[in-house]
């Protein structure tokens, strides 16, 4: 054949085993070719280019801009006739819009029509499934709608379709810090978490049982209060620190958190008894809380809780009145005996996944057979702030039917706060907390896999959530922080006292990231160590249903596991385990998929111009994975390996040979085929460098 006259020319023919053995991905003879030559080689497609590597990375920089800039750009574009009135393109009626000549946006109609981008090939979303369409003029589907623009509640369908959306009045409370979290301050109390700090009441603090001294860490009995100065420094010079700083600060006034967030800044200030402890705004808040929870008991009244009385006006009535009657009426409170149990035997489990594992992806794996879905992590500082892009995470489809939500906090009383409001506000079957994240920036602020290190600090926000909240609290974590000094196996036997449900165990070190395989011999050690009422979930390089089995076979005490990595490069490995066959699917069979995800993620995002380049995002965020998996007739020894680095190599049509492209360029054209054309200069770096084997980022 012509395709096998270059590999005989070349460097003799490697055997399908020492191909594997060196971690390759052995492809028939006929299908290989040879590596395109780009310039930038490892590096390339970390930007879409046609040319050389130079213009592409320069136009990258030139997309940072400054929040300044960015703002002043919204406001251009809420001026151009291209940024018409939400509400005037509902309804195609300028008298709809509540704000009339006030409005920020435009309410050229004519305008509007004369410089929209044309239509995009295909059905609007909505019109598929016979709803009226909520984007009416600005949709890039406006073609196909049955009778032009709707009239009526266009936005029932979302409504009835997903849920967990924050109400912008709780958020309001949230802005203000006007939210209490009666439930999770008071077990927070009884456990004596509620944490101390630099002020004039020592002696409270000192019956407290903290130990005070200037040269030396502050921790209480539960050693949950206290950790490395060294940390801090470089938490407090983040530029992301509000990612996951003190979210406690519910009863302060609004010039304190201000001043709060300003020595924050300048790393100063402290209120530790140690200049070198934690960072000021925890101190500060915490202090101020106790201070006024211990304020009952002692009958007196000082110059702070004056203060903080000011700014500790109601919650709304129905907010409060939840909140408090679950804790006046002790009669109601469950057992934790009798707290509701998720059953994760034999079921299949979708992890939670950074960026890719939104709404869309997910209702696609449900479509394909998943039993149990996770939200993307969502930080628990950035929760209790109320930042809508944050709840955006905690997003459910109703055909989710088994969701729970994955957070992540470095503190008992962050995390205990987080899950009572999730309570509150979200209809969720079981609350995750990631204790597993390898990420630089989340490890800095004493979250993620730092907490492997402060085992005492895992026991009280396990502790603290699940005496909070009667939603089942599961634990994801990893076997270490430092690669070769296991430590699971010896805190779970405790986990389950301390009010866990279920913990999956990602059998890699802190330390391995994503490189080498993962160790499940010692997940298997420690699902053997674990209690009955404890459920051990595995994790790590799962990507056949033969893996499947030979964990469930080799451990019949692991309840399930979890599918991470797998899912992102083929979705259908879920079909796979179910029906216990390699599927060798088509690129045809693939691109259907794409298409699912692609309407799902319209209906998510929304049809108009920006819906669309969203969803476009996400789907090359996904593409950059998807371009790793090799068909199964493709290859010499079945099945694929999650470590296996796939070679260039001819597809058995044009679509399979895009699909299996590394090339950012390929994948935007992959984009086109299902969402036209991209804009004017568009450019794509993809988040994780998932193609990147030599490096890891994803968490």
């Amino acid at each position: 054949m012509g395709d096998d006259s270059p590999a005989e020319t070349g460097p003799p023919q490697r055997t399908p085993e020492e191909l594997v053995a060196k971690s390759i991905a052995p492809v028939k003879k006929q299908f290989l070719r040879p590596a395109p030559i780009r310039p930038g080689s490892k590096d390339q497609n970390d930007a879409v280019s046609e040319g050389n590597a130079k213009p592409p990375q320069s136009s990258v920089v030139k997309e940072k801009k400054s929040k300044r800039q960015l703002k002043r750009e919204r406001r251009e574009a809420q001026k151009s006739p291209l940024g018409i009135c939400p509400e005037v393109a509902k309804r195609g009626d300028v008298t709809r819009c509540p704000y009339k000549d006030q409005c920020r946006y435009s309410h050229d109609i004519e305008a509007f029509k004369a410089q929209k981008p044309e239509d995009i090939e295909g059905e609007c979303p909505f019109m598929a499934v016979d709803e009226p369409c909520p984007y009416g003029l600005s949709c890039r589907f406006l073609g196909t709608h049955k009778d032009g623009v709707a009239d009526g509640d266009v936005n029932a369908y979302r409504r009835s379709s997903e849920m967990n959306g924050l109400s912008k009045n709780v958020q309001k409370l949230l802005w203000k810090d006007k939210v209490k979290f009666t439930k999770a301050d008071a077990k927070l109390k009884a456990l004596g978490l509620m944490g101390h700090a630099k002020s004039k009441l020592n002696a409270l603090l000192k019956e407290n049982g903290l130990d005070v001294s200037k040269n030396s860490d502050v921790t209480d009995r539960n050693d949950c209060s206290e950790f490395p100065s060294n940390t801090d420094d470089k938490v407090e010079s983040n530029a992301e620190i509000k990612e996951d700083g003190r979210a406690d600060e519910t009863f302060q006034s609004d010039e304190m958190e201000l001043s709060a967030e300003v020595k924050e800044e300048g790393g100063a200030n402290e209120k530790f008894p140690s200049e070198e402890s934690r960072p000021s705004k925890k101190a500060r808040c915490e202090s101020e809380e106790e201070f006024v929870c211990g304020e009952a008991d002692d009958g007196g009244e000082s110059a702070l809780e004056k203060v903080v009385g000011q700014s500790c006006t109601q919650p709304e009535p129905e907010f409060a009145a939840n909140v408090e009657f679950s804790e006046n009426d002790k009669s109601l409170k469950t057992h934790p005996r009798e707290k509701k149990l998720i059953d994760f035997r034999e079921k299949l489990y979708l992890a939670p996944l950074t960026t890719v594992g939104n709404l869309p992806f997910r209702r696609v794996c449900k479509g394909l057979g998943a039993d149990i879905t996770c939200g993307e992590m969502a930080m628990c500082t950035n929760l209790l702030q109320g930042q809508a892009s944050e709840w955006a995470l905690l997003r459910r489809h109703s055909s989710e039917d088994l969701f729970g939500v994955q957070i992540c906090g470095s503190y008992p009383d962050t995390v205990a706060r987080t899950v009572e409001l999730i309570e509150q506000e979200c209809t969720v079957d079981f609350i995750d907390i990631n204790m597993g994240c390898p990420i630089d920036i989340v490890v800095n602020k004493g979250a993620g896999s730092a907490l492997l290190t402060k085992p005492m600090r895992m026991k009280g926000i396990v502790q603290a959530a699940s005496g909070t909240v009667d939603i089942p609290i599961t634990i994801k974590v990893r076997t270490a922080y430092f690669e070769g000094k296991n430590r699971i196996d010896s805190l779970i036997a405790d986990m389950g006292n301390w009010g866990a449900t279920a913990v999956t165990i990602h059998g890699r070190s802190r330390q391995q990231r994503y490189s080498k395989l993962a160790d499940w011999e010692y997940v298997y050690q420690c699902a053997k160590k674990a209690p009955g009422s404890l459920q051990v979930l595995g994790n790590g390089d799962i990507f056949s249903y033969v893996d499947w089995n030979k964990h469930k076979v080799e451990c019949p005490e692991l309840s399930s596991c979890m599918i991470a990595r797998g899912a992102l490069i083929k979705p259908w490995i879920v079909t796979e385990i179910k029906e216990q066959r390699h599927w060798d699917i088509t690129s045809g069979e693939r691109f259907n998929i794409l298409k699912d995800y692609v309407r799902c993620g319209l209906e998510h995002w929304g049809s108009d111009t920006k819906g669309v380049e969203t969803t476009r995002r996400f789907l090359l965020e996904w593409l950059s994975y998807t371009c790793r998996y090799v068909p199964v007739g493709l290859l010499d020894v079945i099945p694929q390996r999650l470590s296996w680095r796939p070679p260039s190599y001819f597809g058995r049509d044009d679509l399979e040979t895009l699909m299996g492209s590394d090339s950012a360029a390929d994948w935007v054209r992959l984009s086109e085929m299902l969402l036209g054309k991209v804009p004017d200069g568009f450019t794509f770096a993809p988040k994780h460098k998932s193609n990147a084997y030599d490096r890891a980022e994803n968490g």
